[in-house]
């Protein structure tokens, strides 16, 4: 079957292989496709593989070859699901590959605002330390995260992945979730409860007209001024004008985000160059495992279709 990948690059850029995909498709993969190509590209193509280039109602409504619709990425919604729900077109996901790798990089964040490493480092380097009078200094306050709180909101296999760490740090755990369940040694709480009492708040929601802005000025508001903000889910759930203004005026400690609401950000986005506001760019399911998951996932997931037995299709879920 004739197959395109619009956007292979990110998830492959040459350190890992594409051969067991290739076995299955005539595959043409492409590193990256601008707006104006999508249609040209997936043209007379049975199979589509994308990770974030949008196939809109409108562009999908010219391919009527398409079968099946492999998404490089957890999230969907660069896809018209009804669209191809009403056609009865597979599209598929990768679920649960990154969930270790994202929980770890929340407490690179968290362990970045309580230890200050790369500040520290900079003075070493900068000739501070050899220059000082004594054989230890800190420029700042340092913290144990033992009895400290960590306020998720989501609790899915991320979230709960994340309050596993925590817990082995002797952190108190509040959740906020629609899914309440049993959990030991988490507590659930309503939303402003869990924003009162938490000295770290990780969220870990999908992406709905519900969670879009759900980090907005009240939110912000209702937060410790000695807190942290950390968000590894989905760009905009933030309100980031809102977000910059609580980091400038001192209403929250610091922010650490893997995810902005685009990507890469535009010229003049008030997160970037903020202060006390760590942002990486959309790092957390990068690792070497992560992504050779992925692709094993992306070709089991091909491999089900054409064999009959679709599996991780995301409008049968």
């Amino acid at each position: 079957m004739k197959a395109v990948m619009l956007d292979g690059y990110t998830t492959n850029p040459g350190d890992l292989s594409w051969a067991e995909l290739e076995k299955l498709c005539d595959l043409k993969i492409y590193d990256r496709t601008p707006a104006e190509l999508i249609y040209e590209r997936c043209e007379g193509a049975e199979i589509v593989l994308t990770n974030k280039t949008p196939l809109r109602r409108e562009t999908l409504e010219k391919l009527p070859d398409i079968k099946y619709i492999g998404l490089l990425s957890t999230g969907f919604n660069v896809v018209d699901i009804d669209y191809c729900e009403e056609k009865s077109i597979p599209v598929c996901n990768i679920p649960s590959y990154s969930t270790n790798a994202v929980a770890q990089l929340v407490f690179a964040y968290i362990l970045e605002f309580c230890n200050q490493v790369s500040l520290h480092s900079n003075a070493v380097h900068s000739l501070e330390w050899t220059h000082s009078k004594d054989f230890s200094f800190w420029k700042t306050d340092l913290t144990e995260l033992d009895g400290k709180t960590l306020g998720i909101i989501g609790l899915g296999k991320i979230g709960k992945r994340v309050a596993d760490i925590a817990l082995a740090f002797g952190m108190n755990v509040i959740a906020y979730t629609s899914h309440p369940s049993e959990y030991k040694s988490v507590e659930f709480s309503v939303l402003d409860e869990l924003l009162a009492r938490s000295d770290f708040v990780s969220i870990h929601t999908p992406l709905t007209p519900k969670t879009e802005k759900l980090v907005n000025r009240e939110f912000l508001e209702k937060m410790k001024k000695t807190a942290f903000l950390i968000n590894t889910s989905r760009g905009p759930a933030v309100d980031e004008e809102a977000l910059a203004d609580a980091l400038s005026s001192g209403k929250i400690a610091g922010a650490g985000l893997d995810v902005l609401s685009t990507e890469p950000p535009l010229p003049g986005n008030p997160l970037v160059g903020c202060k006390n506001c760590f942002i990486t760019p959309h790092i957390a399911w990068a690792s070497f495992e992560c992504r050779e998951r992925l692709i094993d996932i992306l070709t089991q997931n091909l491999k089900a279709f054409l064999d009959g037995k679709t599996q991780n299709c995301v409008w049968q879920k």
